[in-house]
């Protein structure tokens, strides 16, 4: 169910090739933004813009959870070696 489930985001925001997922990192509270052509899903590699650091940084997905009106990606940054979470607006 669960991989269904991340498989249905992965694919819409995959193919979602109109605009960005924006969303924030829960630890900072900095803005970050997933850009399209970018496929969201479980042990995909993905690039993120991170207003904070003012950069992209490329991530691996760990997880992926709906989380009240929003999308939580759990995702490994391959460059600091840190865990983030960032919420993703769910619209």
């Amino acid at each position: 169910m669960v991989r269904c489930f991340a498989l249905a985001i992965g694919l819409i925001v995959g193919t979602s090739g109109a605009c960005a997922w924006d969303g924030t990192d829960t630890a900072t509270g900095d803005a970050v933004e997933i850009g399209k052509g970018n496929l969201v899903r479980r042990g995909g590699d993905i690039e993120i813009f991170d207003s904070g650091a003012g950069e992209y940084r490329d991530v691996t997905v760990e997880s992926i959870r709906r989380h009240g009106s929003s999308v939580e990606v759990e995702v490994y940054d391959n460059e600091s070696g840190e865990y983030r979470t960032l919420e993703m607006d769910d619209d």
